[in-house]
């Protein structure tokens, strides 16, 4: 029924196309075409009286009808003298002499309105189921010369363009009804398989490709389909391999928490022991916290509803805040946090996720760096942002690393088991939230995560001058 419904709005609207087209044909060419047919004739027997009158003038009324019927026969036309029965209205004429033997009555208009007006008059007259072109000159003051002819040769050429062009035009609309339905069935076969591609992307199956080999507007919406398909078929993949991660992420500190519990439960053991267990228990239950924080964060992220609020940011006073808190968690690893921190270093951001992104690069560089290494705080100035950065002095990222470590439960090849792997792709989200961005930069004895955000008005205009802007 598709097909058919398509196939016919297409074959209707090429059909009123060529019908339009060929009656704007018909009124254009058929009237002018009869017109100027009609205007020749007219000037022609325009010419025929003009001679007959000056013949008749140089004649001897006695030779008239001779004359007339040469005339007529030579020409081939129909002449009446008509004699005029009155000068004054009502006017009156008969016919006195004619050049065929057939009746012409006394009443025809032309010649009496060239009587009356006293001028020549001309016109086109129905007489007897046929059409006849006029001419009637006035002559001598009490004579009317009318000289017709039928115009039924002339008019049978009007009659033949007319039968043609309708034998054109249902031609043309029989070839434009097959041409629509035609076009119309090419068209809904591709509009077709375009929806039984989407039928197939609906339903989850992204692994056939959505082609269409012509160049126009369903040519690009077959590409616009196979765009959305391969983005649809990432989305699923991300999909579910974060589910995989997540679940194995959870599972992981359930199951640990589950064994202990257990132990503690059903075994009788030393206060020692019991100690070191609930110690256990407690590091489990927080990485279970941070993960179910960190798949919050990313849910909110990913749905677009996380809220910022932007505000001028001290940097330095975050660096320094965060060396603080991590001060003690880097000693019982052997790090040593220093801060280089410029003074007043404002940033346009919110104050609260600026130090979650600042928590997250500086427990990933404490945890993935060996003992002893230093970490680096600090803040950096650039053209119209400014930068908190945190300085390692560890081994370094590999290069085939630098690009996936802020993907979701990436975890470089012989890394450090105990993140969840979220860091750092959390980190990314909210910077780009807050209209920033991270920066990494790594070399074989140092590895730096800037964290670059738009400067505070106030710092904007006192950087632009001094950076030559």
């Amino acid at each position: 029924m598709r097909l058919r419904t398509v196939g016919l709005k297409l074959s209707l609207a090429l059909i009123a196309l060529v019908a339009g087209a060929l009656a704007i044909v018909y009124i254009a060419v058929v009237p002018t075409l009869e017109a100027r047919l009609v205007d020749g004739r007219l000037k022609q027997l325009h010419r025929v009286s003009d001679a007959v009158v000056g013949e008749l003038a140089l004649r001897d009324p006695l030779d008239w009808r001779s004359l007339i019927e040469t005339e007529a026969q030579r020409r081939g036309v129909r002449i009446v003298i008509y004699e005029l029965a009155s000068e004054s209205p009502p006017m009156f004429i008969r016919a006195i002499h004619q050049s065929s033997p057939l009746g012409q009555p006394d009443d025809d208009p032309i010649a009496k309105r060239a009587g009356e007006g006293g001028r020549t008059e001309d016109g086109v007259l129905e007489r007897g189921g046929a059409q006849f072109a006029e001419v009637a000159v006035p002559f001598a003051g009490v004579f009317v010369i009318l000289v017709s002819a039928p115009l039924d040769d002339a008019l049978e050429n009007v009659r033949l363009v007319q039968r043609r062009l309708l034998a054109a035009g249902l031609l043309a609309l029989l070839a434009a009804a097959a041409v629509g339905f035609a076009l119309a069935r090419i068209f809904a076969r591709r509009i077709h398989r375009l929806e039984r591609a989407a039928d197939r992307i609906a339903g989850g199956r992204f692994d056939e490709p959505v082609v269409d080999p012509s160049a126009d507007e369903l040519g690009e919406l077959a590409g616009a389909f196979d765009s959305m398909r391969v983005r649809l078929a990432a989305l699923e993949r991300a999909r579910r391999e974060f589910i995989a991660n997540a679940s194995h992420e959870l599972r992981t500190p359930i199951f640990a928490l589950g064994g202990q519990v257990e132990l503690l439960t059903e075994e009788d053991m030393d206060e020692t022991t019991r100690t070191e267990f609930l110690g256990e228990m407690r590091l489990q239950v927080e990485r279970l916290t941070k993960l179910a924080t960190g798949l919050l964060d990313l849910t909110r992220l990913d749905a677009g509803r996380l809220h910022v609020e932007v505000a001028a940011v001290d940097l330095g006073e975050i660096a320094s805040s965060l060396a603080g808190e991590f001060g003690s968690v880097g000693r019982e690893r052997g790090h040593v946090l220093t801060v280089e921190a410029d003074p007043e270093t404002l940033a346009l951001a919110d104050e609260e996720r600026v130090h979650q992104i600042g928590r997250i690069l500086v427990e990933n560089a404490i945890i993935h760096t060996p003992e002893g290494t230093e970490v680096r705080l600090g803040t950096v100035r650039l053209p119209g942002a400014v930068g908190l950065q945190v300085e390692d002095d560890g081994p370094g990222i590999r290069p085939d690393d630098r690009q996936q470590v802020f993907e979701r439960f990436y975890r470089a090849e012989g890394a450090v088991t105990a993140g969840s792997g979220l860091g750092l792709a959390i980190a990314r989200e909210l910077a780009s939230v807050m209209g920033g961005e991270i920066e990494l930069v790594s070399r074989p004895r140092s590895t730096v995560f800037t964290l670059k955000l738009p400067a505070s008005t106030a710092l904007r205009e006192e950087l632009e001058p001094a950076l030559g802007r």
